[in-house]
C-alpha cells in the first residue's frame, strides 16, 4: 500500500501542476457528487437551463437556499497545503474543477477555474455580470414566503444547491439581469456545457509548465479533468493521485494515496518542505 513517502517521492524536484476537486472541499463542509453515501443525483444540464423557464426557476429555488452554506465555507487545511505547495516553488499552481473559490480565499495564486465560479453571475444576453451575493438579495426580497416554506426543508448538496421538495418551488420568482432584463446564470459550466476556450488554454499553459501532475480529490469522472492524465500518459509525466476512493485515473498513476485529503496534503507539503 503506497504511503505519504511514495508520493514525496515522485513529487520531490519535479515541478508539480495540480488538479483539484470536490473531494478538497469537503472539509469545508461543501458535499461533492460521488462520495461515499451519496446517492446518485441527476444534474442541471445547460441545454436545459436556457431552454426552460421551469427549470431555471427550479435551479434559483435550490440554489437561494444552497447558497448562504456556499457563502459561508473556509478553506480547510487541504486548501491550505496546496497554496503552501505554491509559496514553496513545488507547485506551478492549480487547475480546479471546483466552483467554490476556496483556493483563492486559501492563498493560492496561480490558478485557472476550469468550471468558473459560483460567487458570479452572467447575463446570456448582454455578457453583464453579476455578485452573486447581491443576486441572492433580490432573490431574498422577492421570494420571502417560498424561501422561509423552503428552509425548514432544506438538504445541503453539492455546488451550492439544495435538495427541495416540489412543493417549495411553486411560484417562485427567478432573477432577471439587472441591466436588459436577459436570463441570468451562474458563470459556471454546466453539465453538458464547454469549457470556454481561453479558460482551456489557460489551463494547458500551466499544465505546460509542469513535469508531474497531481490529482487532488477527484474521481476523474468528468473529462474535462481527465483529459489532463491522458496529456500525461501521451508525454510519460508521472501522475500521483491522492483521493478517497477509486479514480477513473487509477490505472495511469504512477503513485494512488488513499488517504484524507485534510490530513495527507499538509504532510506532504510540510515532507516537501524539509526537502
Amino acid at each position: 500500500m503506497p504511503v505519504l513517502a511514495d508520493v514525496a517521492g515522485v513529487l520531490r524536484s519535479r515541478r508539480v501542476v495540480v488538479l483539484s476537486g470536490a473531494g478538497v472541499s469537503t472539509g469545508s463542509g461543501i458535499p461533492d457528487y460521488r462520495g461515499a453515501g451519496r446517492s446518485p443525483r441527476r444534474s442541471i444540464q445547460y441545454r436545459e437551463f436556457v431552454t426552460s423557464a421551469a427549470v431555471r426557476a427550479r435551479y434559483w429555488a435550490r440554489s437561494a437556499v444552497g447558497w448562504p452554506r456556499m457563502a459561508a465555507a473556509r478553506p480547510n487545511p487541504a486548501h491550505v497545503a496546496l497554496a503552501a505547495l505554491e509559496h514553496d516553488g513545488v507547485a506551478v499552481g492549480t487547475i480546479t474543477q471546483n466552483v467554490d473559490g476556496l483556493h483563492g480565499a486559501a492563498g493560492t495564486r496561480t490558478l485557472v477555474e476550469l468550471h468558473g465560479a459560483l460567487a458570479r453571475v452572467r447575463c446570456l444576453g448582454c455578457d453583464a455580470t453579476f455578485a452573486r451575493a447581491d443576486v441572492q438579495d433580490r432573490l431574498v426580497r422577492d421570494n420571502p414566503a417560498i424561501l422561509a416554506r423552503a428552509a425548514a426543508a432544506i438538504a445541503a448538496a453539492p455546488d451550492g444547491d439544495a435538495d427541495l421538495p416540489e412543493t417549495a418551488l411553486a411560484d417562485f420568482a427567478p432573477p432577471a439581469c439587472a441591466a436588459c432584463g436577459g436570463v441570468l446564470k451562474p458563470d459556471v459550466v454546466l453539465f453538458g456545457e464547454s469549457v470556454p476556450a481561453p479558460t482551456v488554454a489557460q489551463a494547458w499553459a500551466l499544465f505546460d509548465r509542469a513535469e508531474v501532475l497531481l490529482v487532488a480529490g477527484s474521481s476523474l469522472a468528468v473529462f474535462s479533468g481527465y483529459r489532463f492524465v491522458i496529456r500525461a500518459v501521451e508525454r510519460a509525466m508521472p501522475v500521483v493521485i491522492v483521493n478517497l476512493g477509486p479514480t477513473r485515473g487509477d490505472a495511469a498513476a504512477a503513485v494512488k494515496l488513499e488517504a484524507s485529503l485534510g490530513d495527507a496534503l499538509p504532510a506532504l507539503a510540510a515532507a516537501l518542505r524539509v526537502s
